[in-house]
């Protein structure tokens, strides 16, 4: 099964079958929505993005012949299966004369269908790396500049917030370039102390100051050749700003003690989490020292702006903290993978990472399920601040507040539980107003169409009976 959240359509006539198949698909981890007609599929082709239609041919009042047509003339690459009670090898013949991509006959096991589907997926994109996970457009891009930036010597700013991957981006330019030969070099700014930080980026001398017993490269001589990253440069000290543009103004070092001049070349890549414009603004960093690093600057934006991400990287972190414990990696139900996407990941991959692992001890029997994601605690001021919107309320974790009382976790319970009805009824009425339109409804909602997808299958697995389903 391909990585990325397919999204299938299942278009039948008969409510009890197109039920049965929809909850075939959504056993199987696969995200899938019904229509009841061809031309209720045309309407949903045309707001939504899908992977496979799988339909039935006896409709009205536009049979599957006629949506199979419409679906070449308007989607020519995407796989249609025609299935029918009716079994003619004439009518699979014809069906496949007009553009479908396979043919199931009425009954099949739902074992069949879905070991099925994988074969009439497109490919999903391959990976750019061996540990790069990046399948939402957005991330595929910044990978896709990573490389071309990669060709050129050219100074690197990579921003975006804490745990969103930075250094995977630093790993990736460095892989592709000319360097690649030679191990990169790193150094944290902010986790060495500032009158450690001068003796380790440009190395010393014996006799440099108290406890230099004998000499040492820095980090820069260690680079050489090489690519070294910068982390955090925010976090730089304004003095050691100066001394660092005249290194890399001059493109030459001298060790702490030593008169002595050595040559470099490094490539420089620099890192941070904060706003450099505005540190500039407040005195805090340098404009010439920013000007000098920030010659291509390389945005990795936060993972609730690329959630076709999620579900594949918490496959990854998942099957990696399985094999640190050699332990059989558990698959992540539908419900689970429905969770992992709604929630705003504040943390980012760090926190998908913590809740991974704690998935991985908690779990029992197979899979990982809802019972087994416990995400951080977060305040309504954080919430807010990342657009949750009607996204449900995450569970939180007592791991620093063993001293609340009982009453005090009733009421985050029944709180958790008015905000669930809240957000039921929120959707259905927008599904209302919108006689049923997915899209008028993402909408209405200020959310995604994935993100409602979703949740609309988490309202139809609580016997919730939503419109146009």
């Amino acid at each position: 099964m391909t990585a990325h959240a397919t999204q299938i359509l299942i278009v039948e006539d008969d409510h009890a079958l197109r039920e049965a198949l929809l909850d075939t698909a959504s056993f199987a981890g696969l995200d899938a929505t019904g229509a009841a007609d061809g031309t209720a599929a045309l309407e949903l082709l045309a707001e939504e993005h899908f992977d496979l239609v799988i339909s039935d041919i006896q409709m009205e009042p536009m049979d599957g012949h006629t949506l199979l047509r419409e679906i070449r003339s308007r989607y020519r690459d995407l796989p249609v299966v025609l299935m029918t009670a009716y079994e003619s090898i004439q009518s699979a013949v014809n069906a496949l004369r007009e553009g479908a991509t396979d043919y199931l006959f009425k009954p099949f096991e739902a074992e069949v269908l879905v070991a099925r589907i994988g074969d009439w997926l497109p490919p999903a994109p391959a990976p750019l790396e061996d540990d790069v996970v990046a399948v939402d457009p957005v991330s595929r891009r910044v990978f896709e500049l990573a490389r071309r930036v990669a060709q050129s010597d050219a100074s690197v700013m990579i921003t975006g917030e804490s745990g969103v991957g930075k250094e995977i981006v630093f790993r990736t330019i460095h892989r592709h370039s000319q360097r690649a030969a030679q191990a990169p070099v790193a150094i944290n700014c902010a986790a060495i102390p500032d009158n450690m930080l001068e003796a380790v980026l440009f190395g010393y001398d014996k006799g440099a100051f108290t406890g230099a017993y004998k000499a040492s490269p820095g980090k820069f001589e260690q680079a050489q050749d090489s690519t070294l990253l910068l982390d955090e440069i925010s976090e730089m000290p304004l003095a050691l700003q100066a001394k660092l543009l005249r290194v890399l103004q001059e493109r030459q070092v001298e060790r702490l003690g030593s008169n002595k001049v050595i040559d470099l070349d490094v490539r420089i890549v620099a890192t941070t989490n904060r706003d450099l414009r505005r540190e500039v603004e407040a005195g805090r960093f340098r404009e010439d020292l920013y000007y000098r690093l920030n010659v291509m600057p390389l945005n990795v934006p936060p993972l609730r702006q690329r959630r076709e991400d999620i579900v594949p990287l918490a496959k990854a972190l998942l099957a990696r903290a399985a094999s640190r414990s050699h332990q059989a990696v558990p698959a992540i139900n539908a419900a689970a993978c429905a969770r992992l996407m709604e929630h705003n990941w504040p943390g980012n991959i760090r926190e998908l990472d913590n809740v991974m692992q704690r998935a991985l001890i908690l779990h029992q029997g197979e899979g990982i399920n809802l019972d087994d994601l416990v995400f951080e605690q977060m305040t309504p001021a954080v919430s807010a601040a990342l657009g949750a919107g009607v996204s449900e309320a995450p569970r939180a974790v007592a791991f620093e507040s063993a001293d609340e009382d009982d009453d005090e976790l009733a009421g985050a319970e029944s709180l958790g539980g008015d905000l669930k009805d809240h957000e039921r009824r929120l959707i259905l009425t927008a599904l209302e107003e919108g006689r049923g339109s997915r899209k008028f409804a993402a909408e209405k909602l200020g959310i995604s169409p994935r993100t409602l997808r979703y949740k609309l299958a988490r309202l139809r697995d609580a016997g919730v009976a939503v419109p146009g389903i």
